[in-house]
């Protein structure tokens, strides 16, 4: 581990955007050393700095001002994933890094739960016939009983799985590995039997970390074994799916239907096939941002900056070697 600079002398690297900085930050500020950096100046920044705060947590700017960061012990990511942090440098230096667990995951769950309801309740069809003044009865149905595979047993899909349950659906987890005894979900199925487990599922919804393992673990084998009543929803990582895959599946009618608010790029290009299917919803990744979630986030940080002043164990650290917090 990294030696800790106790004291509230230390400098602090914050990684933003010019409109976009952390709010709350005051106590913070009045206790430290604290440099706001696009990624540009990033570099300037990160010279003599100890903690970086990754607020812009899109950003792969790090990467590029690796050289610069001569005192750095401990780096925390303002999102749940930290994938775009976790490059050779980073990953093999003692370098501590935290992410924002606790903050995200009751949100995405609710997200999930609407974009459920959206498909069985066939929601775009009334506001489409609304904005076009036309009445057409129909019927819809219902997501009692209905059969849902999460993959992704972290903190984000178990509370997803919890909630998903309590509105009635049959809950399947998929995880990293299988095991029985699960408190929440009695098994968890490994990533290894995903074919076998989606074969009679309704939806898959995709809450896995980006990781070596996961990266295009939804692809045309995947969508293939799903039946061609079911709905996709990622609200992971963009790149957990083959996008080119997933797009055939659509057209093809092997799947009946996708919500993505995550994509290989962000922004989804204008001119992405995406954009213009009927039965697809897309959302610009912000399943987690429910209203206070930027508050939220600089609260975490502060309350780890106390913990590493003290010396005192971080909450969310992340075992670099997986990629995500173990036992989460």
């Amino acid at each position: 581990m990294s030696t800790v600079i106790t004291g509230v002398s230390e400098k602090i690297a914050v990684l933003c955007s010019e409109d976009d900085r952390p709010p709350g930050m005051t106590e913070v500020e009045a206790g430290a050393d604290v440099h706001y950096a696009t990624p540009e100046s990033l570099p300037d920044a990160l010279r003599d700095a100890q903690v970086l705060l990754a607020w812009d947590f899109t950003s792969d700017a790090l990467t590029r001002a690796w050289p610069a960061a001569n005192r750095l012990a401990w780096v925390h990511s303002a999102s749940a994933g930290v994938d775009r942090l976790l490059f050779p440098g980073l990953r093999e230096s003692d370098v501590l890094v935290t992410n924002s667990r606790g903050v995200f995951e009751r949100p995405i769950a609710e997200y999930v739960l609407a974009l459920v309801l959206a498909f069985a309740k066939d929601l775009p069809t009334t506001l489409a016939g609304q904005r076009a003044g036309v009445w057409k009865h129909r019927e819809t149905e219902t997501v009692a009983g209905r059969r849902v595979v999460v993959v992704g047993s972290g903190p984000i899909g178990r509370e997803t799985g919890r909630l998903l349950a309590a509105a009635g659906m049959q809950v399947r987890l998929v995880g990293r590995e299988s095991r029985t005894g699960d408190p929440d979900f009695g098994s968890v199925h490994a990533a290894s039997e995903l074919v076998d487990v989606v074969s009679d599922a309704d939806y898959v919804v995709a809450a896995a970390p980006l990781t070596e393992q996961t990266h295009g673990m939804f692809d045309e084998r995947v969508f293939a074994a799903m039946p061609a009543r079911a709905r996709f929803v990622n609200i992971g990582r963009g790149p957990l799916v083959v996008e080119d895959d997933l797009v055939a599946a659509l057209r093809s009618g092997e799947l009946a239907g996708a919500a993505l608010d995550v994509f290989e790029t962000e922004p989804l290009p204008p001119e992405h096939p995406l954009w213009t299917m009927d039965q697809v919803v897309v959302s610009p990744h912000m399943a987690g941002d429910a209203l206070g979630w930027r508050e939220a986030l600089t609260v975490l940080f502060a309350d780890n900056l106390d913990r590493w002043r003290a010396g005192t164990p971080l909450r969310n650290v992340v075992d670099k070697s997986l990629g995500y917090v173990p036992g989460a």
